[in-house]
């Protein structure tokens, strides 16, 4: 196949290269028919459908880069040229490094075989979801790292190219922990934290500005009523969707690890403060309208009626927490090299140029 291509047939894979990747399609199989009970029956899980498409879509699209890394050892450059070879690492570290991912290896299946056995016995349960996730994400990266210790050609593949080839597949790895459901405990705690610091928030912002309001746990009174901050306005629903997007946007749209770890980490603050704006406007609106006033549903001319305005509301913060992560792209992408400098002799005409004329 061409440079642009994977350049490097499948079939040049080894017996047992072609066998882990049938098994960790088995796992990721069994693993998404467990997840789908969630995606259906929690509304702040719901964007999990999506999720397998998008680690498709990552993979296909890495499929090249993959390739360079198997038949090469290393990416090639945007020039289309091999990147230079790293210094080969110490026998000593090489050991340390295998010995550990072989130890996450055997860990990851415990832990998988566990939720699997939980899952069946059981039936569907959070903990067993979070076992059979996070048990798969260490099998897929841990094998791909143990698997490549040789190239298609049979020549032995630098520990830096074996590095670089695991950190490919951490989005497809990682991602099934965002889509399933956390511990019933560690999920209580954090809504019930984001819950008190949201009502704390809004009820000293509203107080500083005036307003006559008071809090009484999560609930605040108003002058024509109570509002209580429920569970859905704790953010969790939006702080899990808008890491799912910030982890695909920083997977395909940035080139350094820790660009990909900001962009994740703003998608969280992003996500933090508009559930705050969010809460404010229902507050505000609860203030002038009456607290029954955020359950009434928006209309629209020709459109008709697109919910209420606590619903219409909290998919409004996802997109604009989305909108916001793509603006970031752009200048976490910038470089100053991609900048070129004019010499003077780029913006001064010269002297034939301006010969007669005026």
């Amino acid at each position: 196949m061409s440079d642009s291509g994977i350049e490097f047939s499948f079939k040049q894979l080894a017996r047992s290269q072609l066998a882990l990747a049938g098994l960790l399609v088995a796992l990721a199989l069994f693993m998404l028919w467990d997840q789908l009970h969630w995606w259906g029956e929690r509304e702040d899980y719901s964007f999990g459908y999506i999720v397998p498409l998008f680690v498709v879509y990552v993979l296909y699209e890495r499929v090249p880069l993959i390739g360079q890394y198997l038949r090469y050892g290393r990416a090639k450059s945007s020039s289309g040229t091999l990147g230079a070879l790293s210094s080969p690492a110490t026998t000593g570290w090489v050991q340390v490094l295998e010995w550990s991912a072989m130890l996450v290896f055997l860990a990851s299946v415990v832990l998988y075989g566990i939720g699997a056995l939980l899952r069946a016995v059981a039936g569907p349960q959070n903990p067993a979801s979070l076992a059979i996730a996070a048990g798969f994400a260490g099998i897929l990266l841990s094998s791909v790292f143990i698997f490549t210790k040789e190239q298609v050609d049979g020549k032995s593949m630098p520990l830096s190219g074996r590095i670089r080839l695991t950190a490919l597949f951490l989005f497809p790895a990682l991602i099934w922990l965002i889509s399933a459901p956390m511990v019933s405990v560690l999920e209580t705690q954090i809504r019930v934290f984001l819950l008190t610091q949201v009502t704390v928030v809004i009820s000293g912002l509203l107080d500083f500005l005036g307003y006559d309001i008071e809090r009484q746990g999560n609930v605040l009174i108003l002058p024509g009523g109570q509002v209580g901050v429920e569970e859905a306005c704790s953010g969790i629903r939006s702080l899990t969707a808008c890491l799912f997007a910030g982890s695909f946007l920083a997977a395909v749209s940035l080139d350094r690890f820790w660009k990909k770890l900001l962009l994740v980490a703003a998608a969280m603050c992003f996500a933090v403060l508009t559930n705050l704006l969010r809460s404010l406007f229902l507050s505000l609106w609860a203030y002038y309208l009456g607290p029954d006033a955020i359950n009434d549903s928006l209309v629209l001319p020709l459109v008709g009626d697109i919910g209420s305005v606590h619903d219409v509301t909290g998919f409004a913060i996802l997109g604009l927490t989305c909108f916001g992560l793509i603006l970031l792209l752009p200048i976490f992408n910038f470089s100053i090299k991609n900048y070129k400098y004019l010499d003077q002799a780029d913006v001064m005409p010269s002297s034939d140029d301006t010969d007669g004329k005026v």
